[in-house]
């Protein structure tokens, strides 16, 4: 790929963050957060905890109004908040997690979405049956992705087409033991999709290229993991060269000088299956009374 050129301002708009929200990082996380491996070992909770500031730090030095809700020994994983919640465009889609642990930690999102920042919410716990993880959903600036998954099933997917019925919506099966459409897939910048190299990454973004209304650049990842990154504010927040020095590399080439990026450490989330992007819900602004 050739470097990447300067987006519209329309689609660069719908990348901007006014306000964001973000968890501590619960004590019971080492041991009991759900993880689909454990041979990466347990996580360092003093490191964990260094990481997240870090993470929180940069999005407030992105000029984020970031509000931060204390961590719940009795829900380990609500620290991934992404899983919770999927906003745009003022509206707040609330989900039903697709693991049972994780239900509970959609109340305080909820409360500071609707209360705080004036979303327009909407309960996916109106539809029985219906499941989504907010790591499912790909937002490109245009339409939505939605991985099909153990977390996220079709009635989930089809939940948030209603919801946000001004975006084409499609549904993305996953391999059998995939975790998250964004475990291995994220948008590194408008119109360009980061993707991983393994045999599962490659399916979903072949059936994503069948499926899309628009057309997209990629950039392939030796690494899945670091297919996972967060662009924000014409910033672009990726994985750090400890974590994944060959993906680094890729990103380097790609945007060399004409983008802002920022290395953000992982380490510790990653033996948790956590990611960049599950550690924040962002929102773009409160919407117009």
């Amino acid at each position: 790929m050739s470097e990447v050129t300067a987006p519209d301002k329309d689609l660069e708009r719908k990348f901007q963050a006014k306000f964001a929200i973000v968890r501590r990082v619960s004590s019971t996380l080492v041991e009991q957060a759900l993880r689909s491996d454990e041979s990466g070992g347990k996580p360092d909770l003093a490191l964990a905890r260094e990481q997240h500031d870090k993470y929180i730090s940069c999005l407030r030095n992105l000029n984020i109004d970031v509000h931060e809700f204390d961590s719940d020994d009795r829900l380990p994983d609500c620290c991934f908040v992404e899983d919770v919640a999927v906003c745009h465009d003022g509206i707040a889609l609330i989900s039903r997690p697709g693991h049972p642990t994780r239900r509970e930690e959609v109340d305080v999102v909820r409360r500071v979405l609707s209360f705080d920042l004036g979303q327009k919410v909407v309960d996916m716990a109106e539809v029985e049956g219906a499941t989504l993880d907010g790591g499912d959903v790909l937002f490109t600036g245009k339409e939505f992705f939605v991985g099909l998954s153990k977390r996220t099933n079709m009635k989930g997917a089809l939940f948030l087409a209603d919801t946000f019925s001004n975006y084409p919506v499609s549904p993305i099966k996953l391999s059998d033991g995939s975790l998250h459409l964004k475990s291995f897939m994220s948008m590194a910048a408008p119109e360009v999709i980061a993707v991983g190299s393994s045999k599962e990454a490659q399916k979903a973004l072949k059936e994503i290229e069948c499926k899309a209304t628009f057309t997209y650049r990629k950039i392939t990842l030796p690494d899945d993991g670091a297919a996972n990154c967060v662009y924000v504010n014409k910033t672009l927040i990726h994985c750090s060269h400890e974590d994944f020095p060959e993906s680094v590399k890729k990103f380097e080439e790609l945007f060399g000088h004409t983008l802002n990026r920022i290395e953000m450490p992982n380490s510790e989330f990653k033996k948790v299956d956590g990611a960049l992007t599950c550690r924040s819900i962002l929102i773009q602004k409160k919407p117009k009374a």
